[in-house]
């Protein structure tokens, strides 16, 4: 075992200096493996860190959330009725657009329908203390914290008294906690919004809004929000669905034409979610929640209804095969680089025929010289497999701070491409150095 260690030693430290004899060719050699190897790594930790990012808006919008939203509706629909002989009278159709009695409805009717929760939005400005800061007072119940699995940090939930009362408390995100109560217990410490003094009864956990989804998935931060009871936000600041004296006023001065289009806004709600029991029933649940609002609203399609988990599985689905052709690119450059090394490797040894020649004549063997050539594509493909990890990498942190996309580097693309890239070097390695091995020895010394 020695003796073939030291043999074999001796061969592979022969294909070494050659190697350093040769710095600048073996570089060249290299480099397909090196870029090879960098955009394997690189390519699937941008995959990575797209499914991660989908992962956490499916995280964010709930598992089995439907969302329906309101729609502008191009004024009253206008039908005409009677018969070709008599008059034709025109007819309009009215909706109140999204109430809370939609959203009740909803849960109660619909059997696969698991929790519901109206969502009623606000911009207004809270003040504490000389301090000010513009947020989102959002109206809703209870299951909106469970629908888009948000936890508290501090305090409790409503009450189902102040929730059926409209009392005036709130539940409050991290980032309006830090500014009115950095060095207090929120809790029990009261906060103006608008012209109305809210009790803090809670405080919502931070959650880092790095996803890229629209409002319309249902995905926004809750960190700059105040939560307070659908029924409060109703009564205490304003409820959309009770025309104010001055929308009288306008709509009395257009003479009454226009309909609704002269109102800001009808809806009494801005959203509906609710949480199907089941991912078998979300798309039948859809359509009898679109077929139940239909009738409500007089057929008028002034909503929308949207099943976000399967938008973004579909999103999750065409992100996939994309990073499947990536990858596919980026290991066509691992083999285009073994095509190199099989390149370099062919020229040199027509280069070195004479050296090959001189080392038979003096006792090498076959398998001596085989070993040699061999240990040479082997060792250019590992060195270059090394480097391309190290490049991988940093240009994977490097699409981070630049382009602003998030990017894992997984241990699974570093080991399975520095092992592509050994396999090449062995395998495109090999035929080289066995027609090395072929010459024959007198006529490689008279070359």
């Amino acid at each position: 075992m020695k003796a073939i260690i030291q043999r074999y030693g001796h061969d592979i430290l022969t294909g070494i200096e050659s190697i350093f004899a040769n710095k600048v060719k073996s570089l060249l050699t290299a480099l397909g493996i090196i870029f090879g190897v960098a955009a394997v790594i690189s390519m699937l930790a941008i995959g990575n860190g797209a499914q991660q990012e989908i992962l956490e808006q499916i995280k964010m919008v709930g598992v089995n959330n439907i969302v329906i939203s309101p729609v502008s509706h191009s004024g009253n629909e206008n039908e005409t009725s009677g018969n070709e002989e008599g008059p034709q009278v025109s007819t309009k159709k009215f909706s109140k657009g999204l109430t809370l009695l939609d959203a009740e409805a909803i849960g109660k009717i619909i059997p696969t329908v698991e929790q519901v929760s109206p969502v009623i939005s606000f911009n207004y400005s809270a003040i504490l203390d000389g301090k000010s800061k513009p947020v989102v007072l959002e109206g809703i119940n209870n299951n909106y914290f469970r629908l888009f699995n948000i936890n508290l940090t501090a305090g409790k939930e409503f009450t189902d008294e102040q929730m059926e009362k409209a009392f005036p408390v709130c539940v409050i995100g991290d980032n309006i906690r830090q500014v009115f109560f950095n060095q207090q217990d929120p809790i029990g410490k009261y906060i103006k919004c608008g012209e109305v003094w809210l009790q803090v009864v809670g405080v919502v956990e931070r959650r880092d809004f790095t996803a890229s989804a629209s409002d319309e998935l249902g995905i926004s931060s809750t960190d700059n929000k105040i939560f307070v009871p659908a029924k409060t936000v109703n009564m205490r600041f304003r409820n959309r669905a009770l025309i104010r004296a001055d929308e009288v006023e306008a709509l009395a001065a257009s003479g009454g034409e226009g309909g609704n289009n002269n109102l800001e806004n009808i809806n009494q709600l801005d959203k509906i979610i609710v949480q199907v029991a089941e991912t078998e029933y979300l798309s039948s649940t859809a359509e009898v929640i679109r077929r139940m609002l239909l009738r409500r609203h007089n057929n008028l399609y002034d909503f929308e209804v949207t099943i976000p988990e399967l938008l973004l599985k579909q999103q999750q689905r065409t992100k996939n095969i994309f990073n499947i052709v990536l990858g596919v690119i980026a290991g066509i450059s691992l083999l285009v680089g073994g095509i190199g090394i099989m390149n370099i490797m062919l020229a040199s040894v027509l280069e070195r025929i004479r050296e090959i020649g001189v080392r038979q004549a003096i006792g090498a063997s076959r398998i001596d010289i085989i070993v040699q050539f061999l240990s040479e594509s082997t060792i250019i493909s590992v060195s270059g497999g090394i480097i391309g990890i190290i490049l991988g990498v940093a240009l994977s942190k490097i699409i981070t701070v630049v382009f602003d996309i998030q990017t894992i580097i997984s241990a699974f693309s570093i080991i399975i491409s520095f092992g592509v890239s050994v396999i090449v070097g062995i395998t495109f390695g090999y035929l080289p150095a066995k027609r090395a091995s072929e010459h024959d020895p007198v006529n490689s010394l008279r070359y």
